[in-house]
């Protein structure tokens, strides 16, 4: 009875390692042929690309085709592109390379997702961070400075502002992850706005070691903080109307094959028309309400009232994100009335004829 209990014990064995050999030779087999298909697709996704690329080049430089003729060409092209991007064939286009920050912090490992469902749901945890993090960053500097009008008497103890450039540390690295991630799933943000998150970064990781000083005078120390904490106010108000207004622009391109879906709402971007008057305004006086920020921590640098190194070095850092800022902006309203000025044209052109 032991022997037949012991030799069935040892059949039951040989089969499972025998299946699991089997198992593995059919994986092995799959993944060969998976892969050759998926370097036949890449090369016809290649292929395309290129084919959509000599095409536009021919709308460029034929110059007897008629404007409407032209124009619906290019968006017939760009629709082209966004059912390549939109759809499971994103997958077997070329992918952004991914930089040196996604490096430090992840390593050598490859960001892009094959299916599609999952890229557009890193893009919806994009959004839900933005849209989290926009009424924090409205909610953080107000309630800190109610704190100093009714319960310090107008002094800010260190540790809250610490805490506060903290969390700005934490913010502006999780948006920078994020926004280099959707770029390596073809997402089309700016690199500059990637850029502005470094050097927010690095200027809270400098306030961290900024002393925040009190009395005597903490009025006259402190005005730099209490400058910074009211622009924060600002651009959460900014970054609640971004998401808000832009997003719903953003939707109408995406349903008109105007956008690909992994598209998402950038610092400068506008909505229509009648949300381009309120939001771009706000953008404005944000970013000259930074400059002025900056300006002011020299000014007390310079004066003595606070001379650390922390001081002159955000004071010139947040300047100089304020005219990136500026810069991009007017780029992009440049870019909207080159456009606007196009298609104006182009329907006179055709009222005439």
């Amino acid at each position: 009875m032991a022997a037949a209990a012991e030799d069935t014990v040892e059949e039951e064995v040989a089969r499972v390692v025998e299946q699991a050999k089997e198992l593995q030779e059919a994986a092995t087999s799959l993944i060969a042929k998976s892969s050759h298909d998926e370097q036949s697709l890449r090369q016809k996704a290649l292929s395309l690309e290129s084919s959509v690329r000599r095409c536009r080049c021919l709308l460029n430089r034929n110059n007897r085709l008629a404007p409407e003729l032209a124009a619906k060409l290019e968006e017939d092209l760009q629709k082209a592109m966004c059912i390549m991007a939109d759809g499971d064939a994103s997958a077997f286009l070329p992918s952004k390379p991914q930089g040196r920050f996604l490096k430090m912090f992840l390593g050598p490992i490859n960001v892009r997702a094959s299916r599609k469902d999952v890229q557009l749901k890193v893009k919806e945890e994009y959004n839900s961070y933005r849209d989290r993090t926009a009424l924090l960053f409205l909610l953080f500097p107000s309630v800190l400075l109610c704190l100093r009008s009714w319960v310090w008497n107008g002094c800010l103890p260190t540790f809250p502002v610490q805490l506060y450039q903290a969390w700005l540390l934490f913010l502006y690295t999780g948006l920078a992850l994020r926004e280099n991630i959707l770029r390596a799933n073809g997402s089309d943000i700016r690199p500059w706005w990637i850029y502005h998150h470094y050097c927010a970064m690095i200027m809270a990781l400098v306030s961290l070691t900024w002393e925040i000083k009190g009395q005597p005078n903490c009025a006259q120390k402190q005005r730099g903080v209490q400058l910074f904490l009211q622009w924060a106010m600002m651009q959460g108000v900014a970054m609640l109307l971004q998401n808000r207004y832009q997003r719903q622009r953003l939707y109408t391109r995406i349903a008109l094959g105007k956008a690909n879906r992994m598209d998402v709402v950038w610092g400068e971007t506008a909505g229509v028309d009648g949300q381009l008057w309120l939001l771009y305004p706000i953008l404005f006086i944000l970013q000259g309400f930074e400059a002025y920020v900056g300006l002011q921590l020299l000014r007390t640098a310079f004066k003595g009232v606070t001379s650390e190194w922390q001081v002159i070095f955000c004071g010139i850092l947040l300047i100089f994100m304020a005219v990136g800022n500026f810069s991009n902006t007017v780029q992009t309203l440049m870019a909207k009335s080159r456009f606007k000025a196009k298609m104006k044209s182009s329907k006179i052109k055709r009222e005439l004829d």
